[in-house]
């Protein structure tokens, strides 16, 4: 007879694992026993925790370490003390920052999140996108999980993207528009373009008029058209190219448009939509190419299509972890 635990249990039982991994006492391993005796779901719950702790040891880690670097860095802008302490992770405690508090939490307990947020003045959540206008009367479409810092105060209209992507629709007033993503800029008077963060850069995409991209302060700029994209890494651009831009900009109606994209950049795009995290495990499974059009407001939905096509797992926690291999 199959039983299905409840998300308490389903907690219960992460918690055990966690106690039972960091040298548990006799007391606390006959307590764990009587625990698990005294109902059929705590023991398929306590079975799906190892398999998702087998699963995501080793990239769980990884994100504690980077939750860790984020964390200290928003308590060192906060200034708390005036001798910030480093926060360390080891053992299980790396787990719990990552599983454990992400799941008891879901989308709070995210550090990289609050230091983009700390100084930005216009911010969205997980699956949030919205439109804002700004005092020059230009608007900016933030997509979900973005951040921008604006500064009119200098001569010139500044945005900083610190996290995300944004469209642009930018009023001519004749002063510049600058907006600063990673170490470049792109510069405009009046047009309508997407500025996305990269990992170590950003990509720009042209909807209508002219912009011209600088992807460091000692690099060359290029001027884009409409339906040209460029993008660039750590100072240095890549070749500029034509793009379908109403395709690539749909995410602004609600849909991900993807032509042989890798599927661990799609599920990367999903999990600016999900209220927690998603992981993907599997290199392999990752590099394969998807070819769509998907709906952005359900991304569980859109990870059950792909699953039905290209065979990967699923494993899901309190419906805030979703782990991908």
């Amino acid at each position: 007879m199959n039983v299905t635990p409840t998300p308490a249990q389903e907690q219960a039982a992460l918690d055990w694992l966690s106690l039972l991994h960091d040298q548990p006492s006799s007391g606390d391993q006959a307590t764990f026993s009587r625990w698990l005796r005294a109902d059929p779901a705590h023991v398929e719950a306590y079975a799906q925790a190892q398999v998702l702790w087998e699963l995501s040891e080793v990239p769980a880690r990884a994100l504690a370490d980077e939750d860790c670097v984020a964390l200290q860095g928003y308590l060192n802008a906060m200034n708390t003390t005036k001798r910030p302490r480093a926060v360390r992770w080891t053992g299980a405690l790396a787990m719990a920052a990552c599983l454990l508090l992400m799941v008891s939490m879901g989308a709070g307990w995210q550090p990289s999140r609050w230091v983009d947020d700390f100084g930005a003045d216009y911010v969205t959540a997980p699956g949030e996108v919205r439109t804002v206008t700004l005092a020059d009367q230009s608007q900016v479409t933030l997509d979900a999980d973005s951040a921008i810092a604006v500064d009119f105060s200098h001569g010139e209209r500044h945005v900083q993207l610190r996290r995300g992507a944004g469209f642009f629709s930018v009023t001519h007033t004749g002063e510049s528009f600058v907006v600063e993503a990673g170490s470049g800029e792109a510069r405009v008077l009046g047009t309508q373009f997407e500025v996305r963060l990269q990992p170590a850069g950003a990509q720009v995409t042209v909807l209508s008029g002219r912009v011209g991209v600088t992807p460091s302060r000692q690099g060359q700029q290029q001027i884009l058209t409409a339906g040209q994209q460029v993008a660039y890494a750590e100072g240095v651009a890549e070749a500029m190219h034509g793009v379908d831009s109403e395709s690539r900009l749909a995410w602004r109606d609600g849909w991900l448009n993807y032509y042989k994209a890798p599927l661990a950049d799609v599920v990367k795009d999903l999990g600016r939509y999900y209220p927690g995290r998603i992981l993907m495990l599997n290199e392999e499974m990752g590099a394969k190419r998807v070819s769509g059009s998907f709906p952005s407001k359900d991304p569980q939905a859109v990870l059950n299509a792909l699953q039905a096509v290209l065979g990967f797992e699923q494993h899901s926690v309190l419906g805030r972890v979703i782990v991908v291999r």
